[in-house]
Order: C-alpha cells, then sequence, then structure tokens
C-alpha cells in the first residue's frame, strides 16, 4: 500500500504514538489499503487494539484482521460462524481493545480498514498482546509416514489422549492409523476435506455385537490453514475435538480396551499393515506438536528415535502452497489478459462455491462471446458467435458442483469441437461437433463483468478460484496483485474466505441444513419440529395439554421435552370427565404361553413399547399417577414361592433392576394382592399360584409404584414339569396426570420471586410459559450477563415484550393484544431465539418475528441468577406462572415456592379460561390442578359434556319423569316458573324441549308432558312419519297443532329437535334447517298449569288424557332411538339411565324417574357429529404427510402388528359383523310380536307397518359409530 508520506508510514502506527504525524494513513489513490505487521516469528496473539491517527480527524471505525505465517494465503479471522469486522475508534485518542475469543497463531497480521472517520481519512495506530509459540513442524510429502512403535507387542490400551495440528491443500489423506489381529483398530482420516474418525474397539465372531463407529467433523480442511484435532477416550466415552468444536459419544460394541498391535502411524497406513480399504491416500502437508499419551511424536521424529525411513527427504518446515486463490464477492471481477486472434481457445481453472448459480468466467470473442456459468449447480458453457449466420452452443456436464469442494473445468474449443471436462473426468467429458469458426478477443472477466456489448446470462459469482489457465497461459496473480497485470475491483487476493455455514450443523432435531454463501437455511420436513433452526416441537408435551385445547380422546403425537433432545411419539388419551390418562402399548401378546422354563434355565419375554424407554420415563417422571397390570395364570407353577422361599418369576422395571412383588403389592413385600388382601385359594401362601395347583390359578393386580414402570422384562422359572404351565398377560401402562403441565405458582407481592440456576441458551434459546393476572404491568422473568441479558415482560395491559442483547444492542420484540391481558384468564407466552431469528408468540393469535443480523454475535452469554417474577427486584409481577419451560426442561416452581416469602405454590381459578370447552349447559368445577365439566344437569356426559347419552325403545317402553318429586324441583329451570315452586305445584310460561330420534315405525308418542288439569304438552310422529306438535293449554275447544315438516322422519336417520315456548311464541328447529316461529292463538292460555309427568316413548298415565293421542299414536309404542333429551333443566333420560330404578312405588319419591319395558342405553339416536372436527387449515397439529409421520411404526414397535395383519385382521372383521347382522335381523323378525304391555291404548288400534327398525338401525351404513354398539346391546 502507498503511504501519504514519510509521517505517514507504518513505522509511525503504534499505540499512543505522536511521532511523525501521529499515525498511518494511506494515499487516497490507494484503493485496497492494509497496515501489515510482522511479528518475526509465529506467534499467539489474543487481543488486538486501536487508535485513530493523533491530533487528527483520522480514524477507522471498522477494520478486518488477517493473518499467515509466510504472507501467502491469508486467513481472515473468523467469529460467530462469520469473517468477523471489529469495531474500531470514534476519536483519535480514546483506545478500543478487542479480545480475541480464539486466539490465532502467525506471523504477519493485516488490519484492513472498511470504514473510517466521515470529517476525515482511514488513520490507525494499533497494537497486538500475545506470547510466543513454538512448534515442531514436520512436512508430510505423500510418501513418508512415522511409525511410533509401542514398548511391547501388543498394547491393551483403556485410555488414549492424542493431540496434533495439521494443515493440508487435499481433500484426502490418512493422517494416523492403528490396528490390532483381534480387529480393533482407529483411523483419522481427510475424506471429502471432512475429518473422519473411525475407532473399532472389539467385535464378536458371530458379529452380534459390532464394535464399529464412525464420526465426521469440520469441513473445508483442505485450506492450508492450520486445524487443531484432539481424540479423548476413555473406556467407550469419546470427546472429538476439532478447532473449537467438540462431539461426545460412545463407541458401539461392549468393549472398553483398543486392542493394537506394534505400532500407531502417522502420516499415512504403514507398509506392514493390512488395508482397509482401497484408495487411501497418505497424507500431504504438514503437522506439529503431535502428542500420544504424553508422548511428543514430533520431537522423537527430530531426535531420531521413531522409524522414518519411508520419507524421500524427511522437513522440519512447512511446504508453501503454490496455489493462489482469488476470493470473489457478489460486486467483484477480475480481468486478466489472453492471446487475441487466436482460433481455439483453452482454459483451465478451480472453483470452489455454495452458490448454485453464478458467472465464472465471460469473453468477448472477435466475433461473439463465450460464457462459462453454474446454473442450478451444474457448469454450462455458451458460445455466441455472430459470423455470417448467428451460431448458438451451449453444453453443460456435472451437477451439485455447489458443494464447496474444488472443481476443476477445463474447456477446449476449436473448429468444429467443443469439449468440457470437469474434475478431470475425460470419461464422462462433454462434447460438440457443432461447426463453429473461433477467434480470441484477448481478454478474460471472471467472477463478474463490466461494460459488455452483449452482456451475459449471471452477472456475478461468490466463491473462490485459483490455478486459472486462459490459452494456456498461468495467469501471473502476483502481477496482479501489485498492480503490473490485469483490472481487479473487490477482489481479495491470495486468499480464500469460505466459510460453511452448516458446520456445525445449526439446524437441530435432524434438520437438513441447505446454504448458500452468505446464509443457511434449514428443512424441517418430517422432523416433528419447526421454526427457523428446527427447534420448536410442533406437538403438545401431553395428554393433559391436548385436553385443555379442547380435544377429545385420540391418538395424538405428544413431545414431553419440547425443544429438548427427545423425538415426538404416539400416545392414546383417553380424556374421561376426571382425569386424562395417557397410554402406551406393549408387544406382548394376552395370555402368552410359557412352558419349559427352571430357576436354572428361566424363559426371558421380552417387552417392547410404543414408545422408547427415555420417552415413557419422561411419561411416568411428569405423571401423578402410573399403573400396570399384570396376570399370571398358572396350573402347577409357582409364581413368587411364598411366604419365604427364592422367587422362581421376577420382572425388569425401567431402571433395569429386578423387582420380586406381582402387582397389587408393593416393593419390597414379596406378595400377590391376594396376599394383601388376604383371601388366596390357600392361606398358607401369598400367591395363589404358589399353592401349586393342578387346577388354573390366577394372580392379577395393578403395579402402580411408577419409579419402576414400565415392565421390560419377566423371567419365568417353573414350567418345566410335567403337566405345569403359565399364561402371562401384561397390559399397557397407563398413566394420569401431568405434573409439569400444572406445576404453577403464584405471585402475591410485587417484591416476591424466584430464583433458579443461570439459564444455558447460548445459540438456542426457547421460553413457554401460562399466565394470568389482574396486575396491568409485571416482569416475567429475566437473566444477565456482563452486557447479554434477555428478558420477559407484561409492558401494559395489551403488550408483551421480549427483549435480550447478544452483544450486538438491546433487540425488543413486542405483540399486542386486541384485548386486555389482564383478565384473569389463562393466557400462553412462547419465546424463541436462535442464530437466525427472534419469534413471540401470545397464545395463537399473535405473533412477531425478528430475523437476527447477517453478522454480529451470536452467543448468548449470561452469569446471573435466572429471575422469575420480577425483574432484580423491580417491577414484580402479580398473579400466576404455571408451566414454565426453558429449553426443554420445566422449571419446578411449586417446590420453589414452597421457601419463597410472598409466592405461593400451585394457583386457582381455571375456569376462567377452559370453562368454554364445558359444552352443552355443563358447568366448570375448579380442581387445583385443573378443571373438571359437571354434566349432572345436561343430557351429556364426557369430559365435556359433549357425549351423547341415548337409548333404545322397544315396543312398550316407556320413561316416566315426575315433576312433583323433591328431587325433581330442585332441578327446575326457574326461567319458565310462573310462580315461585314447590315441591306440589309447577306452572310453567315457557319449555325448552331438545332431543334427537331415530325410528322406521310410525306412529309414535316422542315426547308427553302431562298435568293435573287438562293441560299437555305432545310430540308425535304421525301415520306418515311427519312431526307434529300438540299443544293443550286451556281457552280452546281443540288442542292447537303444529305439523313442523312434510318430510318423512321415520326413515331410520338420526333426527334433532329443538323446541322453546315464551308465552305465545313457539320456536321449533329440526336438523339442521331455520328456525320456524309459531303463536299460539290469543284465546289460548300461555300457561302449562301444575306439571305432572314426562314420558318418553309411550303414555301410561292416570286421569284426563288427550283421547286422540292414546288412539292414534300410543300403540304399540316408539320403537327405535331416543337420545340427549332436555327438558328445561331436566334430562329425563339420561336420569333413567343412570339410576335404573323399575317403576315400583316406593321409590318414586327420592327418585324422580323411572321406566317399563326394556331400555338399553345407546347412542344409535344422536347425530353423526357433535362438535365439528377441526379443519385442516386451522388444525396446527394436522400433518401433511399423514398419520404415519414421523417414524415407521413397525420399527418402533419390533415385535408389533405389522400393517399386513392389520388387513388381513380387519377383513376377518367384517365376515364376522356381515354374520352377526344376518342373525340379529331374522331374529328380531322372528320374534318381533312377542310381549305383553299394559296401557290406556284403544284395544282396535293396528299394530305399525313397515319394516323393523331394529334392522334399519343395526345394519344402516348411515352411522358408522353407532353400528358395533348397537350389534352388542342385542346379547346383553
Amino acid at each position: 500500500p502507498l503511504d501519504r508520506g514519510h509521517g505517514y508510514a507504518p513505522g509511525y502506527a503504534k499505540l499512543n504514538q505522536r511521532g511523525g504525524a501521529g499515525g498511518w494513513s494511506p494515499q487516497d489513490s490507494d484503493s485496497y489499503p492494509w497496515l501489515q505487521v510482522d511479528l518475526g516469528s509465529r506467534k499467539q496473539v489474543v487481543a488486538v487494539a486501536t487508535q485513530g491517527r493523533y491530533s487528527s480527524s483520522d480514524w477507522t471505525t471498522r477494520y478486518r484482521l488477517l493473518y499467515s505465517d509466510t504472507g501467502r494465503n491469508w486467513k481472515p479471522y473468523h467469529q460467530d460462524g462469520n469473517i468477523w469486522a471489529f469495531s474500531g475508534n470514534s476519536n483519535t485518542e480514546s483506545v478500543v481493545r478487542h479480545d480475541l475469543a480464539q486466539g490465532i497463531v502467525g506471523r504477519l497480521l493485516r488490519f484492513v480498514p472498511l470504514d473510517w472517520s466521515g470529517e476525515g481519512r482511514i488513520g490507525l495506530r494499533i497494537e497486538v498482546y500475545g506470547c510466543s509459540y513454538w512448534a515442531d513442524v514436520i512436512n508430510f510429502d505423500g510418501q513418508g509416514v512415522i511409525s511410533y512403535r509401542f514398548k511391547v507387542k501388543k498394547m491393551k490400551i483403556i485410555k488414549d489422549v492424542i493431540a496434533l495440528k495439521f494443515k493440508t491443500w487435499d481433500s484426502e489423506g490418512v493422517i494416523l492409523h492403528g490396528e490390532g489381529q483381534q480387529g480393533d483398530y482407529i483411523t483419522l482420516e481427510l475424506r471429502k476435506a471432512k475429518l473422519l474418525l473411525q475407532i473399532n474397539l472389539g467385535s464378536n465372531q458371530y458379529g452380534s455385537i459390532l464394535g464399529h463407529t464412525s464420526v465426521t467433523s469440520g469441513s473445508l480442511l483442505d485450506d492450508h490453514h492450520w486445524h487443531s484435532v484432539m481424540i479423548e477416550r476413555y473406556r467407550r466415552n469419546v470427546n472429538f475435538t476439532l478447532d473449537t468444536h467438540t462431539q461426545h459419544f460412545r463407541t458401539n460394541g461392549e468393549f472398553d480396551h483398543l486392542d493394537l498391535d506394534y505400532e500407531l502411524s502417522f502420516g499415512g497406513m504403514p507398509y506392514s499393515g493390512k488395508p482397509m480399504g482401497g484408495g487411501m491416500k497418505n497424507f500431504r502437508g504438514c503437522m506439529e506438536s503431535i502428542n500420544y499419551n504424553g508422548d511428543n511424536i514430533t520431537d522423537l521424529a527430530r531426535r531420531k528415535k521413531l522409524d522414518t525411513s519411508s520419507f524421500r527427504n524427511l522437513s522440519f518446515s512447512c511446504m508453501e502452497s503454490h496455489s493462489f486463490p482469488v476470493f470473489f464477492n457478489a460486486t467483484s471481477f477480475l480481468q486478466l489478459p489472453g492471446r487475441a486472434n487466436q482460433d481455439v481457445v483453452s482454459l483451465r481453472f478451480q472453483f470452489r462455491t455454495w452458490n448454485a448459480n453464478g458467472l465464472l468466467l465471460f469473453s468477448n470473442l472477435d466475433d461473439g462471446t463465450l460464457e462459462i456459468a453454474l446454473d442450478d449447480g451444474k457448469m454450462g458453457v455458451h458460445f455466441n458467435v455472430t459470423q455470417t449466420k448467428n451460431t448458438r452452443i451451449a453444453i453443460s456436464s456435472g451437477s451439485g458442483l455447489n458443494d464447496g469442494q474444488w472443481h476443476a473445468v477445463h474447456l477446449v474449443a476449436k473448429e468444429n469441437s467443443v469439449m468440457l471436462t470437469i474434475d478431470g473426468d475425460e470419461a464422462s467429458a462433454v462434447r460438440t461437433t457443432t461447426p463453429i469458426i473461433i477467434r480470441t478477443g484477448g481478454t478474460y472477466h471472471l467472477g463478474g463483468e463490466e461494460g459488455s456489448v452483449s452482456p451475459p446470462t449471471q452477472k456475478s459469482f461468490q466463491g473462490c478460484m485459483q490455478a486459472i489457465l486462459l490459452d494456456d497461459q498461468l495467469a501471473d496473480m502476483h502481477a496482479v496483485e501489485k498492480g503490473i497485470v490485469g483490472v481487479f475491483e473487490n477482489v481479495s487476493l491470495d486468499m480464500c474466505a469460505i466459510i460453511d455455514r452448516c458446520m456445525p450443523n445449526h439446524c437441530e432435531h435432524g434438520g437438513r441444513c441447505k446454504q448458500t454463501w452468505d446464509n443457511f437455511s434449514c428443512t424441517c420436513d418430517r422432523t416433528g419440529y419447526t421454526g427457523a433452526t428446527c427447534h420448536t416441537s410442533l406437538f403438545e408435551q401431553s395428554c393433559e395439554a391436548y385436553k385443555h385445547l379442547g380435544r377429545s380422546s385420540d391418538t395424538y403425537w405428544i413431545d414431553p421435552d419440547g425443544s429438548g433432545p427427545l423425538r415426538p411419539f404416539k400416545v392414546n388419551c383417553n380424556m374421561t370427565e376426571y382425569k386424562v390418562w395417557t397410554t402406551v402399548v406393549n408387544n406382548l401378546p394376552a395370555q402368552t404361553s410359557v412352558t419349559g422354563s427352571s430357576r436354572e434355565r428361566r424363559t426371558v419375554l421380552q417387552l417392547n413399547y410404543s414408545a422408547s424407554m427415555e420417552q415413557v420415563t419422561a411419561i411416568t417422571t411428569s405423571a401423578e399417577h402410573c399403573q400396570q397390570q399384570v396376570s399370571y395364570a398358572c396350573r402347577m407353577s409357582r409364581l413368587l414361592n411364598t411366604p419365604e422361599g427364592t422367587p422362581y418369576t421376577w420382572w425388569v422395571g425401567r431402571s433395569s433392576e429386578k423387582h420380586f412383588y406381582w402387582g397389587g403389592s408393593g416393593p419390597g413385600i414379596q406378595k400377590c394382592s391376594c396376599g394383601i388382601d388376604r383371601n388366596c385359594t390357600d392361606p398358607k401362601y401369598d400367591c395363589n399360584c404358589d399353592a401349586d395347583h393342578k387346577q388354573w390359578r390366577e394372580d392379577s393386580g395393578l403395579l402402580v409404584y411408577k419409579d419402576h414402570l414400565p415392565v421390560s422384562q419377566v423371567a419365568v422359572g417353573d414350567t418345566n414339569r410335567q403337566g405345569s404351565e403359565a399364561k402371562l398377560t401384561i397390559g399397557p401402562l397407563r398413566c394420569q396426570g401431568d405434573h409439569n403441565y400444572w406445576n404453577a405458582a403464584s405471585f402475591t407481592t410485587p417484591s416476591s420471586y424466584l430464583h433458579f440456576s443461570t439459564f444455558q441458551g447460548e445459540t438456542s434459546a426457547d421460553i413457554s410459559f401460562y399466565f394470568k393476572t389482574s396486575a396491568p404491568y409485571g416482569v416475567f422473568l429475566e437473566n444477565l450477563g456482563n452486557t447479554d441479558f434477555i428478558r420477559l415482560e407484561l409492558k401494559s395491559p395489551t403488550v408483551v415484550s421480549f427483549s435480550f442483547d447478544v452483544g450486538n444492542g438491546p433487540v425488543e420484540l413486542a405483540v399486542h393484544s386486541a384485548t386486555p391481558l389482564n383478565d384473569d384468564q389463562w393466557h400462553r407466552v412462547m419465546a424463541e431465539r436462535n442464530v437466525k431469528e427472534a419469534v413471540l408468540q401470545l397464545d395463537l393469535n399473535y405473533r412477531e418475528t425478528r430475523p437476527a443480523p447477517p453478522q454480529g454475535h451470536t452467543r448468548l452469554e449470561l452469569f446471573s441468577q435466572l429471575y422469575v417474577g420480577a425483574a432484580g427486584g423491580q417491577r414484580g409481577f402479580l398473579g400466576c406462572i404455571r408451566s414454565l419451560r426453558m429449553n426443554g426442561v420445566t422449571l419446578d416452581l411449586e417446590e420453589r415456592a414452597k421457601v419463597t416469602p410472598g409466592v405461593k405454590p400451585g394457583c386457582q381459578g381455571h375456569c376462567t379460561s377452559y370453562g368454554m370447552y364445558c359444552r352443552n349447559g355443563g358447568k366448570c368445577v375448579e380442581k387445583y390442578n385443573g378443571y373438571s365439566c359437571d354434566c349432572t344437569a345436561t343430557a351429556y356426559d364426557g369430559p365435556f359434556c359433549t357425549k351423547d347419552v341415548g337409548g333404545f325403545f322397544e315396543a312398550g317402553t316407556l320413561v316416566r319423569y315426575n315433576f312433583l318429586s323433591e328431587a325433581a324441583a330442585a332441578n327446575q329451570d326457574a326461567r319458565f316458573l310462573a310462580q315461585p315452586l314447590t315441591a306440589q305445584e309447577v306452572n310453567l310460561t315457557g319449555e325448552a324441549v331438545a332431543f334427537s330420534f331415530s325410528t322406521s315405525n310410525t306412529p309414535a308418542i316422542l315426547l308427553y308432558v302431562s298435568s293435573k288439569t287438562q293441560d299437555y304438552l305432545g310430540l308425535v310422529l304421525r301415520q306418515n312419519g311427519t312431526l307434529q306438535v300438540r299443544y293443550n293449554l286451556g281457552g280452546l275447544k281443540e288442542p292447537f297443532t303444529i305439523d313442523v315438516d312434510q318430510r318423512n322422519l321415520a326413515n331410520g336417520q338420526p333426527h334433532t329437535i329443538n323446541m322453546s315456548r315464551i308465552n305465545r311464541t313457539i320456536t321449533i328447529q329440526l336438523d339442521h334447517y331455520p328456525p320456524v316461529s309459531y303463536s299460539l292463538p290469543e284465546a289460548s292460555d300461555t300457561q302449562l298449569n301444575l306439571v305432572k309427568t314426562l314420558f318418553l316413548g309411550k303414555v301410561f298415565e292416570t286421569g284426563v288424557i288427550d283421547p286422540v293421542l292414546i288412539e292414534r299414536y300410543n300403540t304399540p309404542g316408539f320403537v327405535g332411538c331416543l337420545s340427549r333429551v332436555q327438558f328445561n333443566g331436566v334430562a329425563p333420560l339420561k336420569t333413567a339411565l343412570r339410576n335404573p330404578i323399575t317403576d315400583r312405588p316406593t321409590e318414586r319419591q327420592s327418585v324422580p324417574v323411572s321406566y317399563q319395558g326394556k331400555l338399553v342405553e345407546s347412542n344409535c339416536g344422536a347425530s353423526p357429529l357433535t362438535i365439528p372436527p377441526m379443519s385442516a387449515v386451522t388444525d396446527p397439529w394436522r400433518l401433511d404427510s399423514g398419520a404415519e409421520f414421523p417414524f415407521n411404526e413397525e420399527r418402533v414397535i419390533p415385535g408389533g402388528v405389522n400393517r399386513n395383519s392389520a388387513i388381513i385382521g380387519g377383513i376377518i372383521a367384517v365376515v364376522i359383523f356381515t354374520v352377526l347382522c344376518t342373525l340379529v335381523f331374522l331374529i328380531r323378525y322372528m320374534f318381533r310380536h312377542k310381549g305383553s304391555y299394559h296401557t290406556n291404548e284403544s284395544k282396535g288400534a293396528e299394530p305399525a307397518s313397515g319394516e323393523s327398525a331394529d334392522t334399519t338401525i343395526i345394519c344402516a351404513e348411515t352411522n358408522p359409530e353407532t353400528i358395533e354398539e348397537s350389534k352388542k346391546e342385542w346379547f346383553i
């Protein structure tokens, strides 16, 4: 570089120097200035500092640092995965020092200014801090190998420490190798410029124990820069460190020792060694500081203590590369001269890049253009010759050439022939014989193009080139550097600053990393995770979480540790009224027979579950209760050998421990269930089977000690005698509750907070929790570092904030809610920060995303404790925080709250948030951990009061509900009462009636409400199947009738009726049709006086009854299904089914309901869907790839039922079902007239015509959910 004058020379650029012009400053004409420091020899540099030029307006605000051993092949300083730009000065005197996060070793440093003072020019004074460095260096020529001979012939090594540094320009080569005759080996080699460690501590002769282990690290290691390697092994545990990245792994197999024979070789395979595969090259490059288990190999080689006879010329200095790389960015170009007016184009060069597209070379020919470019990872050559007629030639070769590796290009074009060769592969060379006349133009543009008449299709290139030959002339890059030859812009010479942004891989959980020159992206398909780095799980943590999203019983994917290492897995979730059960099945068939076992040779049954043991452990750890049913059926087969003998049979639980108790007993108690209850068949023993009877006996019960579950093995030991046999059944693991989901703390004072250990989330952090509060603001959590921090806060009643600083300045994300958040309802917050972006999400509605800066610090370095509920005691949070998870780990808020003043464990008041899931009038009931839905006053059951309760009515069956009992009076809906209610007098000014039904028989009475007067309400099906509503409230000569619809509703299909009356206005809705309103005549009364009884299916009543109703509709009675019957606040059918009291007068006062005939519970009258399913668009758990995502079920459950077995079983089930349907039809048809009924029906009434409803109900295809249930009911 050119200095502005003598006083501005580099000699005056020392920190605090005031001589000369007070520092270094280059001339304005110097387009690419740099200040170089020669340290005299290789030094270890740990920090740099800068100042501006003394007493001036010149300083440097941003600069890069390059280093080299020889002044060739410069390497830029890297930090946080980028070529680092240091922040400089803002004035002339202040010193800005930077400690290097990764110390560097080199002799020469270059400070390259990037930006400088806007008031002046570049000005620089510098200081470099470090220490001396010395190491023995050995140059490997690709032939020589250093042999380190062991002191004994065979070495049995339990611990290894191997350390060395290397640099090379080759992408292949063996760095070290050792092997033994027993098959053990260790090899460290370069393969495609990546470091591959292969180690085998031994395999057995049967092949059942395979010890081979292979681990890859790093990439782009052929850059001819120093890389340090350390291998630390103790038994099967290995730490493999390359530069600053360490991988921890365990070797495969079961052996601990590395058995090596004779020697360990460095630099290649020993000549006496057995080949480990063809084509393994020796290492070519330099190594230094080679240490093996405390021995300095390089020093021993220097002192000739090791065998180096294979070297032709052993050198202890490093040979430099002859290549001269050129680095291009998106705005670069390099113009080089070739030969003009030649009729042959001959070009050679090497390149490496991550971009799939880019312009490598462009030239204006004498009569046309030549372009060589990457197009979608393929090399394309385009000739466009405009001679007498236009001639276009386009050829392409190769694929995936944007893999970051060096690739060689060779193009030869002459008359009638163009040939393109990639990577020297002549066999795959592409040729064309199109006639073409070429005259070279003499100038070539590489990496970009300027001022062409006919511009190329690609505009620029990001990557490196070297070994450039143009028209068979080697480009003199030294002359280019000196400005003698060629023209260039924004090109870095003698440097290749390529970075592998996918190494180490920031894509988590198996996400696939893809990169360009400037960036990387993660593909998360079929991983079960999402986000910029595949960090966040797609699934909820437990069945409990799904229930509180309003989900019903089903099979779900769960991920108990969220972003942690456990993969998602499938479980069965059973949402009951009060509990949520999680079920994990195993592959042991029920009643598995065991024979031929003894104490000396037990039969061991291995159980495989639909989840791994780690996944199952995650369920049991967080569950409130777990249980597993075990059953041992025996005939002359003793189980535990009670009372004091050694057990014949034992089982193995989660921690691989043997257990000697059985279901119904507990740890340390060698008994079965009957021994605990003292009801064994032989009181001398504590297990039924231990009596050793010849008859079949059984010991069964629940294992409930969850730390021992699940059962993984059962060893049976007493079935080898003649006639002895055992049958074993191990049920699925069932767990209830999720302590992590409900782990909560209540903050009652603004100064109270909980503290935990420092949050470790350097490059990837996620935080999720629920909160509810009445306060307008408060800090949820905070963790501090020196300057770094992370904080989540309720900033106002409608704003949640996520702020952090990783060294690039504070960043804040805020989401704004449309409604206040201090509404004392639960709200969910999820925040994530990684090297790609930061995300804040509130509930499922609000989301804010902020991309990370393209260059900057990426590591979050914290040191203080994690504070939950306040920020250093300021702006304390008042309210509840629940289920706080950070990087997949749930913090135990309750345990810490027990010992913290101002904080209480747990939190009440869940119904305000989750009460909406209690449907159809169900009432939300608070629980300590969650809520439940009380469906008592509804016509429904189930965890959310959405399960229809219905029954099948045979001819003559009726349900009677007495309104005059005290129990019935308590259930009356006060909205429809005309006067204060007593147990003896009920007058209604309105009714609300709802039910579903299905039938094929007419006429029939569906519902009838009688009174102590002549008032009544009736809903009937007429002879033609139409629905009629009959009101008689007094004041009219005839009952007021409404013919609801002209359609035949007796078609075997489910139909729904919703009817309400308020005074004179009657509104009726049939099925999904719009409601229709009717009005009672003015002459009619509006009160249903002295309500007495409600009947379903048939009327059997004393007193005044509508004679038309009895004569036309009451015989033979309703035959079919009624479901979810509701009258005002009464559910008569559900009450009858849940309180099975027959029509006995002595019980009428205590229980308001009774029934006659045969009433079987069934949902056959229900509508097909009571809750619409979540659409695919809005369902966040739906997977486009289907339910099999993301694992192969047959692999997860090795012994489980496979797909073919399931298909065969399904076919068999269909055949059996068809046969049963036919039998049911025949039986019902033959006996359809049997049975007698005592009613007020007319003797002359004719039986209903038409096909039996039973056939329709049982075999109809319209309601498949009903078929199995109805089929079973006929065989009670």
